[in-house]
């Protein structure tokens, strides 16, 4: 038996970063076993590692830093992630992918896995910026239209995490140390208000969000499993860890707002994989609710579901990804009654979609209900949430209809016209492994609860109005709230089934792109235009003063001549009238360097 101090000294992102490089040098079956087993470890770690701080030190001798913090948030997420990523290593070598896209996948995971422990913002930083370049590796790889969508989604995160980096550096400004308050977060006003923005770039904001349904579903079907897990969800715990205290209103309702938004274009759309790329969007928007709300059952909720996407929406990826495989399809219209060719994946993906929508028995019934009962005045919310509880509740609707249409056309919509292989062995065991934790802790919820941070271990209590309450999933109102939303949507399903299939609406959020292109476009033009006119003016000015060097009397002449009243003979150039060979060679990389040390050194001499 491993012991858990030994454990505290295996820094779990440098374990799959190390499993990385042997997956990219070893022979494939014995690369992808370390790759498994490293993330083996992780979640090892996760569960048996003491709270506390380790691999704590100094940055250039001056900063506090904390690689690795575990307290009971970290050790949820990192069960959450180090759990996925098992799965998703045995889904990819199934599903052949290659040993250089693994090692790529894999270093996105381990800067994922990393931000999540890190105990200091500066850290925090590293990984964020590891992660947004791993993860645009990971979209370009598959080459075609997935290399023009990671660009744009390279520099909409590269954006924001550049905010993200301001709003640390304004932190420290105020604060004057990077290590994480856990009460406070980060330091109210400008800090704050640049992390809202970069953050919630990853976390899929409206107006933000256009990134998700352009890149997942564009690169292979296994890069879409990794890619639906672990920037966003990793985005949204470093928001709690931003935002960990109760009462940001604009969060709240912008995560309503996010569960209605996704779930409604995702309702809209024809590719599979857009429609769940949507419902990131949508699920994010609870979590998001949860943290804005900030209360102990809305913190609960919000990590709970936060794991609880980690499961079940990579799940889904990689049931419609099987699907994509096996038929070559996207288009969920031009399936149907595929649940005869292939039923082990119908039955994936009834386990990830009977979890997503909250049907009692599933993971996400017990973390979405209490989210729910955290924006419920009749519950345990306050009265400025009532409207946030009925935009969640609408959201859930939505979230029943999208995918009652993804399965129904998919699998069960009249006959299939081709025959085609299930899943293969590795696939299998992937999802059903994700698909067996989704049942699990839906089922053995207490368990869930025990892991869940804030939730008393054993009594399953919370604080909410200032006494104890216990935690109730499956109380009578819990389950006929279930009935209800489940009910409305089949209804609702039946009347908008032959309509909906007709209807195709483009996203507002889509015009962003243009706009930034012509943007960036005319701002380069400007940029350039305006380095040009700077660069002809510093010439010109550099050759006049080389020619009054070289031809003084002249230069004094030339200027007489300027003034009334004065007659100046006519003289010789001393150089012969030659013009200036004077030759500037630095180019613009050299002149911002040189300019960059120079304004250093000046910085230097006034400190």
């Amino acid at each position: 038996m491993i012991e858990s101090e030994l454990l505290t000294m295996a820094y779990p992102p440098l374990l799959v970063f190390a499993a990385a490089i042997l997956v990219w040098l070893l022979p494939r079956a014995v690369g992808f076993t370390f790759g498994a087993l490293s993330l083996a470890a992780v979640l090892a770690i996760s569960l048996v590692v003491p709270e506390g701080s380790y691999l704590t030190g100094t940055f250039l001798g001056h900063f506090d830093v904390v690689p690795f913090f575990v307290d009971p948030f970290s050790r949820f997420v990192g069960i959450g992630l180090g759990l996925l990523g098992v799965c998703t290593v045995i889904y990819a070598y199934s599903s052949g992918a290659s040993r250089t896209f693994t090692a790529i996948a894999l270093s996105y995971v381990a800067s994922s896995i990393g931000a999540a422990f890190a105990g200091d913002w500066l850290v925090l930083v590293f990984m964020w910026e590891i992660m947004a370049i791993t993860s645009t590796v990971v979209v370009w790889y598959y080459g075609g239209d997935a290399v023009r969508a990671g660009y744009r989604y390279a520099l909409l995160h590269g954006t924001g995490g550049v905010l993200v980096m301001f709003a640390v550096a304004a932190h420290y400004v105020t604060t004057g140390t990077f290590v994480y308050d856990l009460s406070a977060g980060l330091a109210d006003g400008l800090p704050q208000l640049l992390a809202m923005l970069g953050m919630g770039v990853n976390v899929a904001f409206i107006g933000l969000h256009y990134w998700l349904p352009d890149t997942y579903p564009r690169p292979s079907f296994v890069a879409s499993a990794f890619l639906a897990a672990y920037t966003t969800k990793t985005s949204a715990f470093i928001l709690y860890r931003a935002f960990p205290d109760d009462g940001h209103l604009f969060l709240a309702y912008m995560g309503g707002l996010m569960s209605i938004y996704g779930a409604t274009f995702a309702l809209l759309q024809h590719d599979m994989r857009a429609l769940l790329s949507y419902h990131i969007q949508a699920q994010l928007g609870y979590i998001v609710a949860g943290i804005g709300i900030g209360t102990s059952i809305a913190t609960a909720g919000a990590i709970g579901h936060l794991f609880n996407n980690i499961l079940f929406k990579s799940l889904l990826f990689m049931a419609v990804g099987v699907v994509i495989y096996r038929t070559g399809e996207n288009d969920l219209y031009e399936l149907g009654g595929l649940w005869r060719e292939m039923p082990l994946t119908a039955i994936a993906f009834g386990l990830g979609a009977f979890s997503i929508t909250a049907i009692p028995g599933f993971n996400g019934y017990v973390s979405k209900g209490m989210l729910f009962d955290a924006a419920d005045p009749h519950y345990f919310g306050a009265p400025e949430y009532e409207a946030l509880y009925w935009l969640l509740y609408i959201g859930a609707i939505g979230t029943l209809l999208s995918f009652i249409k993804l399965g129904y056309y998919v699998f069960f919509h009249g006959e299939s016209d081709i025959e085609v292989p299930d899943a293969k062995p590795g696939q299998v065991i992937a999802m059903f492994g994700l698909g067996g934790a989704c049942l699990l802790f839906g089922v053995w919820w207490q368990g869930f609860a025990d892991l869940m941070p804030v939730i008393e271990e054993s009594t399953h209590t919370f604080m909410a109005n200032g006494a104890e309450k216990h935690l109730h999933p499956y109380s009578p109102s819990h389950r006929r709230t279930a009935a209800t939303l489940t009910a409305i949507s089949l209804v609702t399903f039946v009347i908008v089934r032959k309509p909906l299939s007709k209807l195709e609406f483009t996203d507002p959020g889509s015009i962003i792109y243009p706009i930034g292109y012509y943007l960036g476009r005319w701002s380069m033009l400007a940029t350039t235009n305006l380095y040009a006119a700077v660069d002809r003016l510093a010439v010109a000015f550099v050759k006049r003063w080389y020619w009054i060097g070289n031809n003084p009397v002249l230069a004094v002449d030339a200027a007489a001549r300027r003034l009334p009243m004065v007659d100046v003979a006519e003289r010789q150039p001393a150089d012969g009238g030659r013009p200036s060979t004077i030759h500037l060679r630095a180019g613009i990389g050299t002149t911002v360097l040189l300019l960059t040390v120079a304004l250093t050194i000046v910085i230097w001499l006034l400190v």
